[in-house]
């Protein structure tokens, strides 16, 4: 491991060369910056890594039960087990996928787990993401880089390759293919994550395409090459569902494909990951996925969330007022480090202002208890600093449900801060899961 840190900037210097870059809107405007990239790997041991995946696949699981009920017959609902609020109120509940079935009835391909590891022990799951998750694509480039500064540190430490997420993901795209090519559909050169998008087309031998690559005809999707016009089997979309057919969700859309949900109706091709499956990854419907593996798996959680009230219930309104100050805010609407605020940290009116917010729009909102979790090491001037850091696993749903053996991890550069989001300056790290 001493060796990556010799060779960190060579390795920074590469990842520039690549392009490993992350683009932010600020102020109206796009700008693009370098990922920050650790060479201090963090290491998952394979034994924990084995509980993971049985936990993580299991909520996955569970999770797209959830989505077929939903867009079908509604069962938890009706049994009581989900207020109808919580979906039909969710800004990812669309009323358009109502009675689609999308192919294999998987919805969430890919999904992106966020977790904590407390100083406890314990992991906590913070977040499912379930619509257009990101970030695969840094620790695949992050190591195949090292790998090439640094032959022997990976000869010389049990560490399992992470080289199999291109064939991975490739297994999950042909699964559900309905007869084509395999396109990844991005919005273009101006995406936040663009480089994934052109990373993951080389990795899966997929076709790179942006909306005008696209069109449908008699209910089937097509892609118009250079080479003439082929049919397209399954559409990996890295583009909200908001925007991805003008003709049925928002008209002002520039960068869908008019009708591609027709084509999908009649089940001509695969959306990975489904339109709709924000539902599930609402912050107000995480409460209640332990439910979930309760009631369609008939299995108790491995993996548990972190503690989280709903002040939509009277009990969890007292709770949060009376313990507003050592509790953390989010608002369900939000993503991206976005709309979190800690109780702690607001000025009196500024507490008021969001109290009056939460009583008047209790559903908006989820308080939950600050996890105190794990710091990791990173390399800053020519020592290391302590900082808060998360994983995003990923759960890939084909014939069978399987994680990666890997991960992105992310971390704070801000020594006072618990968000580790890219989108709000953080870095990331390898993940190392050392064999059994």
């Amino acid at each position: 491991m001493e060796d990556l840190l010799i060779h960190k900037d060579e390795i920074n210097m590469q990842m520039a060369r690549y392009g490993v870059k992350f683009g932010l809107y600020k102020n109206g405007k796009f700008k693009e910056r370098l990922f920050p990239y650790d060479p201090i790997p963090r290491v998952i041991s394979g034994v924990d890594f084995q509980k993971l995946e049985k936990g993580l696949a299991q909520r996955v699981d569970a999770l797209n039960c959830f989505l077929a009920d939903i867009y079908s017959d509604k069962k938890i609902i009706k049994d009581g087990v989900i207020p109808s609020e919580f979906v039909y109120r969710s800004p990812g509940y669309l009323p358009q996928c109502e009675g689609i079935t999308p192919p294999k009835s998987i919805y969430s391909h890919i999904s992106g787990i966020d977790l904590v590891l407390g100083k406890d022990g314990c992991w906590y799951i913070l977040e499912d993401n379930l619509r257009v998750p990101s970030g695969a694509s840094y620790p695949l480039i992050a190591r195949a880089l090292s790998r090439r500064c640094s032959p022997d540190t990976f000869r010389n430490n049990d560490v399992v390759d992470n080289r199999s997420y291109g064939e991975m993901l490739r297994a999950v795209m042909d699964n559900v293919n309905t007869g084509g090519i395999n396109v990844i559909f991005t919005p273009g050169r101006y995406n936040a994550a663009y480089f994934e998008h052109s990373y993951l087309a080389e990795q899966t031998e997929s076709v790179l395409a942006e909306s005008g690559d696209l069109f449908v005809e008699n209910d089937c999707l097509f892609y118009r090459g250079n080479h003439g016009t082929v049919r397209v089997g399954a559409v990996y979309r890295r583009i909200s569902d908001e925007y991805l057919d003008p003709l049925c969700f928002y008209p002002e859309s520039l960068i869908g494909i008019p009708n591609l949900m027709e084509a999908y109706r009649a089940g001509n091709v695969a959306i990975i990951n489904a339109p709709g499956n924000g539902v599930a990854d609402d912050k107000g419907i995480y409460y209640f996925v332990p439910k979930m593996i309760k009631y369609y798996l008939d299995q108790e959680p491995i993996l548990m969330n972190a503690p989280t009230f709903l002040p939509f219930f009277e009990e969890d309104m007292k709770y949060t007022l009376d313990n507003f100050d050592r509790l953390v805010i989010k608002d369900v609407a939000e993503a991206g480090g976005y709309g979190v605020v800690f109780g702690s940290q607001l000025a009196p009116e500024q507490k008021q202002d969001l109290i009056a917010k939460i009583k008047s729009e209790p559903r908006r909102f989820i308080s939950q208890e600050i996890i105190d979790f794990q710091d990791l090491p990173i390399i800053e001037g020519s020592g290391t600093v302590m900082r808060k850091a998360d994983l995003r696993a990923f759960v890939l749903s084909g014939s069978t449900t399987k994680v990666w053996p890997s991960g992105l991890t992310r971390f704070s550069r801000n020594p006072n801060s618990f968000v580790v989001n890219s989108s709000q300056g953080g870095g990331f790290k390898d993940t190392w899961i050392t064999s059994l």
